[in-house]
């Protein structure tokens, strides 16, 4: 376990937190001599926590199942595809820890970005949305799941490469802001989610 006072802050998260920080600081420092730096200053600095949070990555204890939920969030839907394979939709709202892990252990045998539109993840035509699709040669076959951006989430950002090992609950990226991770079950592997169900990354059976 962690034994950080607080949690720790996503990588890749510099470009966001640096400008909201630097404002924040600014319109507190100016408040006693500005009357505009007095009233931004409680909103930035509310603004300043909200973007803290938002961006935390804290330490999680490895749950068991053969393969874990990548994100937190709440099961959308489960669709049975027609190779066999189940997908699993987790739509990810503002207030989720939006760090991503590894469902399983395997080498990272792809890495691909997929250009697209930015419609809200809980919309039925998100499929066509920007994503990062992954697949991870495993000991359950090859296993696919995709990030997917969302209205406000426009970047994901992996951290490991193509030829990686990853081992089951490592970090693997992040999504800014409300998003959608889609995991696809290798064929004969039974959901162990349901509809509407939370799920917490590193954490959650899936399957």
């Amino acid at each position: 376990m962690s034994t950080r006072p607080w949690p720790r802050l996503a990588r890749g998260t510099t470009f966001w937190l640096v400008p909201v920080i630097a404002l924040a600081a600014a319109a507190v420092a100016g408040s006693r001599r500005s009357r505009l730096c007095a009233v931004a200053a409680p909103p930035l600095v509310m603004f300043t926590g909200l973007t803290l949070w938002f961006f935390r990555d804290p330490e999680r204890t490895l749950g068991q199942g053969r393969l874990l939920s990548p994100a937190d969030g709440v099961v959308q839907s489960i669709h049975p595809w027609p190779d066999g394979r189940t997908r699993v939709s987790i739509f990810m709202n503002p207030l989720n820890v939006h760090v991503n892990r590894a469902p399983c252990t395997g080498t990272v045998t792809s890495l691909a970005h997929i250009p697209g539109g930015y419609l809200p993840a809980f919309d039925k035509d998100s499929d066509r949305n920007e994503r990062v699709v992954w697949h991870l040669k495993t000991d359950l076959g090859d296993v696919e799941f995709a990030q997917i951006a969302g209205a406000v989430a426009r970047r994901v950002i992996p951290y490991v490469n193509a030829g990686e090992v990853v081992r089951q609950g490592d970090r693997i990226g992040l999504i800014r802001f409300g998003s959608r991770v889609d995991v696809y079950l290798p064929e004969g592997l039974t959901p162990a989610v349901s509809v509407r169900q939370r799920t917490r990354a590193g954490q959650t059976p899936l399957a």
